[in-house]
């Protein structure tokens, strides 16, 4: 049993009773009690503005950090955007909010600037929260902090019973939260899931401190929280699955006229782009370079189910793409802007191999000991890099100073150009 899994184990850290540990952490041993209703009940759902700035007012004057979640409806709108936004703070409690009745959340976010917020998995929920003018200056993520303390599962409901002794209800997670009105059920689930996260937070703080590791967590959320938008990706389309299977630059160019023909129709139904075509029928109709309608209809994916007219828009997306002159067809595989894959390495460049290997032997034992995945005590990006292309000369100022030009936080140098050192002078 990791110190982690021991310290949520300990009475301290779990509650089974109907309220959180107070300020004492003092608790109750016991299963894991069903967290079955919000603590004042299910909110109503703010979708007016007069409602928001009734909300924006009880948030300010709030006290503490404010528990932040968005529901998105992925699988079955086109992009990302939030569906729900929830909220709990001491002293305003929980609030739904309605992102499509109340697009502009930019005065609650500006309400809560300087507020700590708390997320599960901020990454995921950040980008969508963003969109809507909700930015948090600082940040506390729940799933990063269970990762960084060494919990083997980090999903909320995992941690919120480990941790703290209650079960969450996860049925209602992959719903079509752009649904209106949304079912009482689902309102539910959503508020719970805001329910104890301030309690989740505080109590992950305690065990990251005894385990000495708050301070790279806050490092960590400060680089989250500062972190600028992604980049838009470059040929999306190249991410279709199955693509292995597309070898030849003419299919390459059916692939890519109908992922973009999809992803047009998809964004003006705003639908979800499998919905109106999947990976599957695309990579097959790259494969056959089908000749007539006739032909495609034939194909998996492409079925009795869809009319003439669809199978035309299909076809002409194919004989677009089978019409282009060599000279605009797509290359195989992406522009390579950093080291080729590590299986090539050994043909390529065996001292860099030799270094990688023993790189990646170092890092292992490192995540080992700090009881950590091993991709949050340095990103492998960062070490093939290095490895590949090591400083011109390999000591522990030249190797930190790298480490940070690759984004690496003070603790992760701290601990990893020691080891670093040691695998860049490794031999071949």
């Amino acid at each position: 049993m990791t110190d982690a899994q021991d310290t949520a184990a300990d009475s301290s850290l779990r509650t089974t009773g109907g309220t959180p540990p107070d300020d004492a952490g003092s608790s109750v041993m016991g299963a894991p009690t069903p967290l079955l209703e919000p603590r004042e009940g299910i909110p109503p759902v703010i979708a007016d503005e007069a409602a928001l700035d009734r909300v924006i007012a009880a948030f300010a004057a709030g006290t503490g950090p404010v528990a932040v979640d968005a529901e998105r409806a992925s699988g079955y709108r086109y992009g990302q955007r939030a569906y729900l936004v929830q909220l709990r703070r001491e002293g305003a409690g929980t609030a739904l909010i309605d992102p499509v009745a109340c697009p502009d959340l930019s005065g609650l976010g500006e309400a809560l600037s300087g507020v700590e917020w708390v997320l599960h998995a901020a990454t995921q929920d950040l980008p969508c929260l963003r969109e809507i003018g909700m930015v948090p200056s600082r940040l506390f993520d729940t799933e990063l902090a269970g990762r960084l303390a060494g919990f083997p599962r980090v999903g909320l409901g995992a941690m919120v019973e480990g941790v703290l002794g209650f079960v969450l209800e996860k049925g209602h997670s992959a719903v079509d939260w752009s649904t209106r009105p949304l079912p009482e059920p689902w309102l539910r689930y959503a508020a719970l899931d805001v329910e104890l996260l301030v309690d989740l937070r505080d109590a992950l703080e305690k065990e990251l401190d005894r385990q000495g590791k708050l301070e790279w967590a806050l490092q960590e959320f400060d680089a989250i929280a500062s972190a600028p938008p992604a980049e838009p990706r470059k040929d999306p389309w190249r991410r279709t699955s199955g693509m292995h299977k597309v070898r030849r630059r003419r299919q390459l160019a059916v692939v890519r006229e109908l992922w973009q023909t999809r992803d047009r129709i998809a964004q003006r139904r705003d639908v979800s782009p499998g919905k109106v075509l999947s990976d599957t029928a695309i990579v097959e109709a790259a494969l056959a370079l089908p000749g007539n309608v006739h032909v495609l209809a034939g194909l998996n994916g492409f079925g009795h189910r869809m009319g003439r007219r669809q199978l035309e828009q299909w076809q002409a997306a194919v004989d677009r793409a089978k019409a282009l002159p060599d000279s605009a067809l797509p290359q195989p595989g992406q522009p390579v802007t950093g080291p080729p894959p590590p299986r090539a390495w050994a043909d390529k460049d065996p001292a860099a191999a030799a270094r990688l290997s023993a790189a990646r032997a170092g890092v292992t034992a490192l995540a080992e000991r700090l009881t950590m995945p091993q991709e949050n005590v340095i990103s492998p990006d960062t070490v093939r890099r290095i490895c590949w292309e090591p400083p011109a000369s390999v000591d522990e100022d030249s190797v930190g100073a790298a480490l940070a030009g690759y984004g690496a936080r003070p603790w992760q140098i701290e601990l990893v150009t020691p080891v670093l050192v040691d695998a860049l002078s490794a031999k071949a």
